[in-house]
């Protein structure tokens, strides 16, 4: 028999227990000790959150100026996090200079045959890379470059009409070693690694683990140290937001968010972008995004959430092997 069903807009308010039971001026407890009395808090606003109606989850965000976007696990999840954010940084300040500075959004795309013949070999056609400012939560710069196969030079008409990649395109492009070289440069120019922290971000693991592989065994170089730990933006929202895996595609997860996807699909740039959109919003939304696999030996690993967090290294050009 909770009040808080049927109390208007201030109704969180008779869900919390009044701040003077719970001051924790006595409390002796360290920031991560879980005895601390604000946690009860906020499980009990916890509890009021998800007995709340979409609209009242709505109104309640509208109120703390927060977006009102989304489904309604998305607007739980959204409004929780701003209260235990309220609280913890009642009780002392957040380091900010813990997280990544930047995140590098990547999303190859790669030949393809109608039908996705096992024995196929896929190669990278277009490699963009998206810089997300983690401070600002803005793109602060693009790299785009396409590149020229070498195994299946020339494109199937199903990857010319889903990439809207050309075969002039990819004629006139580099070979996978120059554009990586050039990825490597471009970063190096905005001090990833050296002056800024950051980490790679992909859309599920198989530009990693499986495009970026391959590619570097077809192109004869060791895969590149940077790109061996990345954040799979599908595992954290579906962990964040609480939706099934088979809920995690790129369109699925901005519909959820009240997301329209910007651009052409499939095109490896603008892919790109809408995944760091995404990411921005799940950022505002207080998730921390985190590395959660890597490469270990040519297999994809998990990452734990509970290693420290840890920025890429600066982009060196791997080395070729034979």
């Amino acid at each position: 028999g909770w009040p808080c069903r049927v109390l208007g807009p201030q109704r969180l308010q008779h869900c919390r227990i009044s701040d003077q039971e719970t001051n924790g001026k006595n409390s002796t407890a360290s920031s991560n000790d879980f005895s601390d009395p604000i946690y009860k808090e906020i499980a009990i606003t916890n509890g009021c959150i998800n007995r709340m109606t979409r609209d009242e989850l709505r109104s309640k965000l509208a109120e703390f100026k927060l977006e009102t976007r989304g489904v309604k696990d998305v607007l739980k999840k959204r409004l929780k996090n701003y209260y235990k954010k309220q609280k913890l940084m009642q009780k002392e300040p957040i380091n900010g200079d813990s997280y990544y500075d930047y995140i590098c959004v990547v999303d190859f795309e790669a030949t393809c045959e109608e039908g996705n013949p096992p024995e196929f070999i896929h190669e990278i056609i277009e490699f963009p890379v998206v810089l997300l400012n983690t401070h600002t939560l803005e793109i602060e710069d693009t790299f785009q470059q396409y590149v020229k196969p070498e195994i299946n030079p020339k494109l199937s008409n199903f990857c010319i009409s889903l990439t809207g990649i050309t075969q002039d395109i990819v004629d006139k492009a580099d070979t996978f070693p120059q554009v990586l070289q050039n990825v490597i440069e471009w970063m190096r120019q905005r001090e990833l690694g050296t002056k800024y922290s950051y980490s790679m971000l992909t859309d599920g693991s198989w530009d990693m683990s499986k495009f970026l592989n391959i590619q570097c065994r077809i192109s004869c170089i060791k895969y590149p140290s940077f790109a061996k730990k990345w954040i799979n933006i599908r595992k954290s929202y579906g962990n964040f937001y609480k939706v099934p895996r088979n809920q995690t595609k790129l369109t699925i997860m901005l519909e959820k968010l009240g997301m329209n996807y910007d651009g052409r699909p499939h095109s490896g740039l603008d892919d790109s972008k809408n995944i760091a959109r995404i990411a921005i919003r799940m950022l505002q939304d207080g998730c921390e995004l985190r590395v959660n696999e890597r490469m270990h030996a040519g297999q994809l690993m998990t990452v734990s959430s509970s290693v420290p967090l840890e920025g890429a290294p600066a982009p060196q050009m791997p080395r070729y092997r034979n």
